[in-house]
């Protein structure tokens, strides 16, 4: 039985984590089936936007199967680490650099150990009210090996990131609002509504102007500014020398909606 959903319809990419009775929990077959999806995601010019959420109504993802884990590590397999270079499903979603395509997080209940280091890849997220974050692997004697560790500290206030790596300690949709980790926080009864707003914005979008702006931004975060404008970004590349690249303006001058053929 497949581990994820997968679903294409009007330029969106719906991808969901399908292991409820779990909670969504991810073994390497989920990993295997999730890097399928990815390479397609970014494969295709007809998707504008990816939302990854989990199956059910209590968990987005409570991260790594541990009993999985706990068999494997009986059959002498090789301690995890930062990263899954190496492991089934690489590169992982955490790990894809290169990936131009926005993806947003629809998060419902737990989003826990590698459940919360997905939201925390992702470009956008809206959770509902009931939602709950956590890096708990410092309570297991593991680190948060798909990026926790590494989004962390730069997505929060260095003292309160490692109040929550050191410890584990949980925290609730409006404390991820407060500073930032989510762009919205919803009653759980209107989450889908809000997904929607967000997608149809995304996808209204220039699709190659979305892509260059992506790439443009994850790419020089660390930069120089000098250095930032500098660098060559493949993707403003295409964007810059596209038909929508005059559409948008032709558009504008003409008072109708931009046609975006994506090329």
């Amino acid at each position: 039985m497949s581990r994820v959903r997968y679903a294409k319809k009007d330029h969106v990419a719906r991808v969901t984590l399908d292991r409820p009775a779990v909670l969504n929990a991810m073994d390497l077959r989920m990993h295997e089936e999730l890097a399928e999806i990815w390479d397609d995601v970014e494969a295709d010019d007809d998707i504008r936007v990816a939302v990854l959420t989990g199956a059910g109504d209590r968990a987005f993802s409570t991260g790594q199967d541990l009993k999985e884990r706990a068999r494997l590590d009986a059959g002498g397999a090789p301690d995890g680490t930062f990263g899954s270079r190496g492991r089934p499903g690489w590169p992982r979603l955490t790990e894809r650099f290169g990936l131009t395509k926005p993806v947003l997080a629809r998060v419902d209940g737990y989003a826990l150990g590698g459940g919360c280091e997905l939201v925390l890849a992702c470009d956008v997220a809206v959770a509902s009210h009931r939602s709950v974050f956590a890096l708990p692997e410092v309570r297991l004697g593991l680190v948060p090996g798909a990026g926790g560790v590494f989004r962390l500290i730069r997505q929060l206030p260095q003292k309160v990131a490692m109040g929550y790596l050191l410890t584990g300690r949980r925290f609730d949709a409006a404390t991820a609002l407060a500073y930032g980790l989510v762009n919205e926080v919803v009653p759980a009864g209107d989450l889908d509504a809000a997904v929607d707003a967000w997608v149809r914005d995304l996808a209204a979008a220039a699709p190659l102007a979305v892509r260059a702006i992506k790439e443009a931004a994850l790419r020089s975060v660390d930069l120089p500014l000098p250095e930032a404008f500098e660098t060559t970004y493949p993707a403003e590349e295409r964007r810059r020398h596209s038909a929508d690249a005059r559409e948008g303006p032709r558009a504008f001058a003409e008072k109708r909606t931009p046609v975006w053929s994506g090329r």
